[in-house]
């Protein structure tokens, strides 16, 4: 049980932020290179999601 709760909250906490933030800046540079507000628009959400989702899964995860 801790062992998976322990995966569970290092892969929430350190992998997927990390991963959506990454990609949430490359659509945002590369929405502002080719003009694309949608790519741009797209880039933000998933920059703040990176930001804003470990504050709420990981309560769910650790049962806080």
């Amino acid at each position: 049980m801790v062992a998976g709760t322990f995966t569970g909250s290092v892969i929430y906490s350190h992998a997927v932020p990390a991963l959506l933030g990454f990609t949430g800046m490359i659509l945002i540079c590369n929405g502002m290179m080719d003009d694309k507000r949608n790519q741009v628009l797209a880039g933000l959400g998933l920059f703040f999601a990176a930001g804003l989702l470990p504050f709420i899964i990981l309560p769910l995860i650790l049962g806080i």
